[in-house]
């Protein structure tokens, strides 16, 4: 895991090396280990180490044949690849997985990009051709950034990193701004940053350095040609072997391994699996809060650890650490994103950090096998729908009505967002409703100004929105509601996950988040996955034989949830204020600062409206108000 920087100079000035270096030290906590830089001309890269695999040869940036890579990741079945590169005569010098790609360039071209089971973003330097190709893993678990003018192309892992150039403003992005405040998240390409992009999951640019033409290319998505012919059994047992692969995989390393395990079936699969593999007790890490039950899930964790015969390190946040942590958090996310569970996943992965430089996690699950309640409140409402109109939008029964009755206790906590979903629009098309359902400016826009209000264009956003719901070739709801997850929270959710553990200088890994995976999820027909509107029926059947009743059986999920609307009323209250009421951000005039005090107290259980806008205005304060 590493984290690099790079400048290409359109008018062949050459690059600065000092320049370099000062960017990448902007990032210095992804790379603690080693530095390495580059220099020809007016191409320039420094590169970051984090030592995970050949920790004595794996050196970047790596030339071979005329090319220099940059690498940020970790290529999960590189062993296998080069065995199969040996055999066409090539020889290698490292055991790195880094040497694999350059020798994968060399053989196969761009194509060998669809080759690659892991996580990655890089860059290379094709001498010969005078080229680059720049690429980012198939769910964006690595970021990868980009800013160009007409003199100069810049890359960096962290937007940070760009910001270090001189010629880079940190300037807000108005129209994203609205995204961000109906999702806390932003779609494609975009940032919060004006001017400054994402390369996306799933995607590559070749880079002509004579002509500066740019070509990008989709080399993955799901697809959704469903396999009618094969059973439910079928599908298990071929889940199973790749679940068992995928996690044996990503259990290479030359440096002490663990896993984050919140007790919930994700993490706790991942966590039960790996002792299988690793056959040796090792080390879990949970948490949780000391203000109240609804808190704190720490008795499943612990029966987890037990059934894996892990050793389980648990950590009680404070109040006061979310006090003191928060703004240094903003600013190693460099964006808003994603919801208040940042907070307590730093601090996990700080007490990780302690014992092991590699841990993995059970990141990814709801979104391939259907975790998320809203799921099936949007299930249910379709159930009603098609039961009073004799209809069904799908051309196959998913769920009815009478199949879903026995899953629905499991929203019994769900019941303020039921409220708020069911005021308006019911029985509207799909997208409308989903849309509904990942709207949050229904909580946010009580701490907007008004004139922030006056501007806001629902319909724009809806009809970005639509266009990427409706995007993949399916009818089926599950499978448009889960494909979107994928392309827009989901990114949000790496994007923390990739900078908590980066900001302590461990790598993540995701072992749910394996290609193959979601291929072989994407075939199978979606009444199957999602039988009866019960979440993660198929993952559940998969690892029943395994995994401990308690866990099983459980209807309360929690997501680690942070009791920020008791906090607000308490000792955070004055540093929220304070923030939220500071001369910088009245002069804004994003926030509603009359009523503020009001609006805080007024707050629901688990709500996201006070958090999204106390994360935006410490992203101001971070970045633009520096």
């Amino acid at each position: 895991m590493c984290g690099f920087v790079g400048i290409i100079n359109k008018n062949k000035a050459e690059v600065n090396g000092d320049l370099l270096k000062k960017m990448a030290n902007t990032i210095h906590h992804r790379g603690p280990d080693e530095d390495g830089i580059f220099l020809e001309k007016n191409i320039g890269f420094f590169h970051k180490r984090l030592s995970i695999i050949d920790l004595s040869t794996g050196q970047q940036p790596m030339v071979f044949n005329d090319c220099v890579i940059v690498f940020n990741g970790e290529i999960y079945n590189y062993i296998e690849l080069k065995e199969e590169l040996v055999i066409k005569g090539h020889q290698f010098k490292t055991t790195s997985d880094t040497e694999v790609l350059l020798h994968l360039y060399a053989e196969y071209g761009d194509n060998f990009v669809n080759l690659l089971n892991g996580m990655f973003a890089f860059i290379i330097f094709d001498k010969r051709k005078n080229r680059l190709l720049v690429a980012r893993d198939h769910f964006g678990i690595k970021p990868l950034y980009w800013y160009a003018d007409d003199s100069k192309i810049i890359f960096g892992s962290e937007i940070k990193a760009l910001l270090a150039h001189p010629d880079i403003a940190a300037e807000p992005d108005d129209e994203n701004l609205y995204e961000y405040l109906t999702f806390q998240f932003i779609l494609g390409t975009g940032t919060m940053f004006k001017n400054i992009s994402k390369v996306q999951p799933g995607h590559y640019m070749a880079i002509d350095l004579q002509s500066w033409k740019t070509t990008e290319v989709k080399y993955w998505i799901p697809d959704f040609n469903i396999d009618q012919f094969h059973t439910e059994e079928y599908f298990i047992v071929e889940l199973q072997k790749i679940l068992e692969e995928t996690i044996s995989q990503q259990l290479r390393s030359d440096v002490p391994i663990g896993t984050y395990l919140s007790g919930g079936l994700d993490s706790s699969l991942v966590t039960i699996m790996a002792s299988k593999v690793l056959n040796k007790p090792f080390k879990s890490f949970s948490g949780a809060f000391n203000e109240g039950p609804e808190f704190n899930e720490l008795e499943y964790a612990r029966v987890a650890a037990k059934a894996a015969n892990a050793e389980l390190f648990e950590v009680f946040p404070t109040e006061q650490e979310f006090i003191d942590l928060l703004p240094k958090l903003i600013y190693h996310l460099d964006e808003p994103v994603a919801g208040p569970g940042l907070f307590p996943q730093y601090i996990v992965s700080k007490l990780a950090s302690k014992h092991v430089k590699v841990i993995l996690g059970g990141q990814g699950g709801d979104e391939i096998f259907g975790g998320y309640a809203r799921y099936m409140v949007a299930y249910l409402e379709q159930a009603i729908k098609g039961a009073i109109n004799e209809s069904n939008e799908e051309d196959e029964h998913i769920v009815s009505l009478a199949s879903i009755l026995p899953n629905l206790p499991s929203l019994k906590q769900y019941i303020p967002m039921l409220k708020g979903f069911w005021k308006a629009d019911a029985f509207e098309p799909m997208d409308r409703r989903y849309y509904n359902l990942l709207n949050r400016m229904g909580t946010t826009s009580n701490f907007l100004h008004d004139d922030v209000k006056a501007k806001f264009q629902d319909e724009v956003i809806f009809k970005k929105f639509s266009g990427y719901f409706n995007d993949p070739d399916t009818k089926s709801y599950f499978n448009k509601m889960t494909h979107f997850d994928m392309q827009g929270s989901l990114p949000g959710l790496l994007q923390v996950e990739d900078r908590v553990s980066m900001s302590v200088s461990i790598e993540s890994r995701v072992p749910l988040l394996d290609r193959r995976i979601v291929d072989l999820i994407s075939r199978m027909p979606a009444g199957m996955k999602f039988k009866g509107g019960e979440m993660k029926y198929l993952l559940k059947k998969t690892v029943k034989n395994i995994m401990p009743e308690k866990i099983m059986k459980r209807k309360d999920k929690m997501g680690f949830p942070v009791p920020l609307h008791l906090w607000s009323k308490s000792k955070s209250k004055d540093f929220i204020l304070d923030v939220l009421l500071s001369k910088k951000a009245k002069e804004r005039n994003i926030i509603n600062t009359q009523h503020i005090e009001k609006i805080i107290n007024e707050e629901q259980p688990f709500g996201r409206g006070l958090w999204g806008i106390l994360s935006l205005e410490l992203w101001y304060n971070q970045f633009i108000d520096k």
